[in-house]
């Protein structure tokens, strides 16, 4: 089932689908910590939202995980919408709101689709865990098709990534191409990351001053964007994610994927080491494409927002026609 709901009508919406008492009681499901703070995080995510395009509508679609809560941008060519569209999968502990450098710029030439996904603090309501790869396929899989979507281009960053790599080699029945933005799912996690992770938090209660020198040098855009910053502080305290670190994919499951792949990584990743993985993938997934941004480290789709865009959507129209990848 699929809740839809105008934008100009969305000022006092509230989550469609409440928390059960069961969920909520469940080790593996992930759950706000008092209503008080679900509604700062929805603030804090409206601002940054208000950053980026106008959705043209949110939805509420009904899985057998929970309620997955989905915007929609539109083109205002009436050409473009018509388009193979494309889904946006966010990365841990945030939501679709960090896609607020990218939406305007992918949806001024395709339908755009961010999803809220279950499990991290959003506006989607988890009631069973998705963490197993069959289950995160399925839950995918159920959210595309309850939005009549038959054909899409997924693109993931960090763990959507993972999702949306789990996805290509799982069920990709519904997928035109996968874009991997510095992915989850290619190798295991290792401490530099979540001391990076760590260290990039504790840097937000920086003065500001100091700020854009700490941004810098974490390549972390969160502590001198005051909006991303303030949805960051909400989460953490807001939010309690339960869900282990998803294993990465063997090299006999990334050898399974036939679905035109790309890879973006940033030349200071400390989630994969950049130089391996762009030998790896296009040797491992025939005809993928991998390629480094430099200056960037975890986020490219921020960091460097306007040649990202125009990167993945080269790449969608070249899938789409059934030629290699630009160069």
């Amino acid at each position: 089932m699929v809740r839809s709901y105008h934008k100009d009508r969305l000022p006092a919406l509230e989550v469609a689908v409440p928390e059960s008492t069961a969920a909520r009681s469940r080790p593996d499901v992930g759950r706000y910590v008092s209503d008080a703070w679900r509604e700062r995080y929805f603030a804090a995510c409206d601002a940054l939202y208000a950053l980026g395009a106008p959705a043209s509508w949110e939805q509420d679609v009904e899985t057998s995980f929970g309620t997955t809560h989905v915007y929609r941008y539109d083109p205002d060519d009436a050409a473009a919408r018509d388009r193979t569209p494309v889904v946006l999968v966010h990365g841990a502990g945030s939501c679709s709101a960090m896609w607020y450098l990218n939406t305007a710029a992918l949806s001024a030439e395709r339908p755009v689709y961010a999803i809220d996904t279950p499990g991290d603090p959003g506006r989607s309501v988890q009631r069973a865990p998705i963490h197993e790869p069959e289950r995160a396929a399925r839950w995918l899989d159920e959210t595309l098709a309850g939005l009549g979507l038959d054909r899409v281009h997924l693109v993931g960053s960090s763990y959507g990534g993972w999702l949306a790599l789990n996805q290509a080699h799982r069920a990709p029945g519904r997928l035109a191409s996968v874009t991997l933005l510095d992915p989850g799912g290619l190798e295991k996690v290792g401490l530099r990351f979540f001391v990076w992770i760590f260290v990039s938090l504790f840097a937000t209660f920086a003065p500001k001053r100091l700020r854009p020198r700490l941004a810098a040098w974490l390549e972390q855009p969160v502590l001198v964007v005051p909006e991303l910053r303030a949805m960051v502080h909400a989460g953490v305290r807001a939010y309690r994610i339960r869900r282990p670190v998803p294993q990465p994919l063997t090299e006999a499951e990334l050898a399974t994927i036939r679905t035109p792949l790309y890879l973006v990584l940033g030349r200071r990743s400390l989630l994969v080491h950049p130089d391996r993985q762009v030998e790896r993938v296009p040797r491992l997934v025939p005809g993928a494409r991998a390629e480094i941004i430099s200056r960037t480290g975890h986020g490219p789709q921020i960091d460097h927002a306007e040649r990202t865009n125009r990167l993945m959507l080269d790449f969608m129209d070249s899938a789409e026609r059934g030629l290699p990848a630009p160069c």
